[in-house]
């Protein structure tokens, strides 16, 4: 169970209406939507791995310390959301570096999982597994096996793999289901709140019980917050998007989290490590 830490201006749909430089004056409501999902987390009695924008990090250390404390996971999203294809490999190791530094020190813990934004790794990016086995990761999850107009790497493997050969770092993929001959998103996000629930409890229970695999689910602050400021400016694509059944997916969750048992990426991905290596025997 993961939950990528960014609030309702920063997400990818918004980049080209909402200015980074206007960010400090707009409505801070990550805060509060963190601790009520932290909230559903204790009720369900479920760790998770809380994917943080350095940003946010840096204007909430009391909520950083509030995570470790209640036996989370903190791991970066990178700065402030700058998607991986848009930096070069110096920038990008600036980025990871700049973020691990302030999520560790709000923390008090080591970082040692990164989730790219908007899951860019991908075919143009391969070299940032390189960065990051540089910088001591021990895992990602960055990629997203499918088609997708705004993300996407259809030719990667669906579940953990070793992306550099020799070197111990893991990618997780988003979870993802197969139809026939085609492989769809299922791993939250908007998957999970637009569509019907029965599509994510097959999805899931496709991947543990045909593929025997853990199923990786993420979601977003934002998206437990039907109040949140509404983008007027925001393509209808984008408005669509965002705003469809915000009001349903903080019961939606409450589901999911009784009807499957969860935990962090980090005990995952020691998991991963260790069948990927029996594997290799």
């Amino acid at each position: 169970m993961s939950v990528d830490i960014e609030d309702w201006f920063q997400v990818g749909a918004f980049e080209k209406v909402i200015d980074r430089r206007d960010w400090n004056g707009l409505s801070d409501r990550v805060d509060r939507n963190v601790r009520l999902i932290l909230d559903l987390f204790d009720e369900a009695c479920v760790k998770a791995t809380f994917f943080t924008l350095g940003w946010v990090a840096a204007r909430h250390n009391s909520l950083m310390q509030e995570l470790v404390a209640r036996g989370h996971e903190v791991a970066s999203h990178g700065w402030d959301h700058e998607r991986v294809f848009t930096m070069d490999r110096a920038q990008f190791a600036a980025d990871i570096d700049r973020a691990r530094k302030q999520i560790e020190d709000a923390g008090g813990v080591r970082v040692q999982g990164y989730r790219a934004p908007s899951f860019s790794i991908d075919s143009r990016t391969p070299w940032a597994f390189e960065v990051l086995a540089e910088k001591g990761y021990r895992y990602s999850s960055s990629v997203a096996p499918i088609r997708h107009d705004h993300y996407g790497w259809a030719e990667a493997p669906p579940f953990a793999f070793h992306p550099l050969e020799g070197q111990d770092l893991i990618e997780i993929p988003v979870t993802t289901a197969k139809l026939g001959s085609r492989r769809l998103g299922a791993g939250g996000g908007g998957f999970f709140r637009i569509l019907p629930y029965h599509f994510s409890r097959w999805a899931i229970s496709q991947n543990i019980y045909k593929f025997e695999r853990p199923a990786v689910f993420y979601f977003h602050p934002w998206e437990i917050d039907p109040d949140q400021p509404r983008v007027a400016a925001a393509p209808l694509r984008s408005r669509l998007r965002h705003y469809t059944k915000l009001e349903h997916m903080a019961g939606k969750l409450r589901r999911l989290l009784k009807e499957f048992s969860w935990g962090r990426m980090d005990e995952l991905a020691q998991v991963e490590k260790a069948r990927l290596e029996s594997e290799a025997v």
